[in-house]
Order: structure tokens, then sequence, then C-alpha cells
């Protein structure tokens, strides 16, 4: 852990339902970036955390968090039926969104959202609901998921797509067509859709970090 980092394990509420979240303050925080994992996926995902550690080098906050209960983690491992709920994933960062408005040490950082897979579409939505977003970026992400939230989310917004991943690369083409955010699309070479292949995801790392620090201001 960094030096002058707190990190704290944290609950939030979307009305009746409970989610886990973990956040983690640098101490000269510049941001704060909320991260929407993707289907199947978790806070404790191990690529979105070592982005997450690579933003907070930069002094950048994070929230990493469940986007489902426990309970219905437990429904979903076996018959899928909560991770493809795009509406119920973006309420749930919307719901993450404004318990940190509500916290002191916080509520005044400009936020950003970094969705992974389902979890772009969830960021997306969020984002649409909220007008003073500053930033957004998908990795590997399905934005096209996020329907008509897309021509409403006015936050410049990074795509980045691993170059196998050639499906995903027109999804996130489709998905550019409807926007009108500034929108930029990052084609990693020879990644995967889970950028498993070697410094690949050292290259998201660079380019979510620069895409915050170019339009993440305090």
């Amino acid at each position: 852990m960094r030096r002058g980092m707190v990190v704290d394990a944290v609950r939030i509420h979307d009305g009746p339902d409970v989610l886990d979240a973990d956040l983690h303050l640098p101490e000269h925080a510049r941001g704060l970036v909320i991260f929407a994992h993707g289907s199947g996926s978790s806070r404790f995902s191990s690529r979105n955390r070592q982005v997450a550690e690579s933003l907070n080098d930069a002094e950048y906050a994070t929230l990493l968090l469940d986007l489902l209960t426990q309970e219905e983690e437990r429904i979903d491992v076996r018959t899928t039926e909560y991770r493809f709920d795009i509406p119920l994933l973006g309420r749930r960062v919307i719901a993450a969104t404004e318990w940190a408005a509500r916290q002191t040490a916080i509520k005044d950082l400009p936020i950003g959202f970094f969705g992974a897979s389902t979890g772009a579409a969830a960021a997306l939505i969020a984002a649409a609901e909220r007008p003073d977003t500053a930033a957004v970026v998908s990795r590997g992400g399905r934005p096209d998921l996020a329907g008509d939230a897309l021509p409403i989310v006015r936050a410049p917004t990074l795509l980045i797509v691993g170059g196998n991943d050639e499906p995903v690369i027109e999804l996130n083409e489709g998905a550019m067509r409807r926007m009108h955010a500034p929108v930029e699309m990052a084609i990693v070479p020879q990644a995967t859709h889970l950028f498993e292949e070697p410094g690949t995801l050292e290259e998201v790392q660079r380019l979510a970090r620069g895409w915050f620090d170019r339009h993440v201001r305090r």
C-alpha cells in the first residue's frame, strides 16, 4: 500500500439492497474513479485492481464495488440472470455515485468511471445521469448495451479494445456512432478480450491514466 493511502471497506445502499465496496483514497486525491466490473466478476477482479493501483499511484481515489448483492451473486453463479441486467447494474453505479457525493472526504472530487465488459454499459448509464462526469474509460467493454443512454452522455469517453477482439471492436464502433460526447477508441495490438497477453494490461493502465489526466480537473 502506498504511503498516505487510506483503504476502507464500505457498504453502499441501493434501496433495501446493500453492496460491498473498497475505497482507496490517496492523501492528495485529484479525482475519484468508480469501477464497474464485468459480467461474472466482482470488486476483487485482479485486472481492475491492477488498473486501480496505477490510478492510485497517480493520485486518484478509486472505488471498486460489487454490482450485485451477496445473495444475487449466489443466484447469478447458477443462473447468470443478473449479470446482463444492464438497467440494474447502471442503477447500482448511480447509487455508488450518490453515496460518494455524501462522503465528506471525497464529495468534492471530480468523478470518472472505469467499466469493463458489461460494466462499461453500466458506467455510461451513470455518466448519462450525471452531466458533470469528468471522464469515462471502457476496457473490453460493451458500451452498445447502454442503449438510449449513449446519446445523452456528455463525458469524454475512451473505448479500449483488444486488437484480436474483433466482434467487440465492431460493437464499440457501433456505440461510437450513437454518441455525441467526445469519444475515441484505442486498440491494443495482439490483445484478446481479457487482456491476458504480456504487456497488454499495462497498456490499458497507461491509456486510462492518460485519459483521466487529460480530462479530470480538480
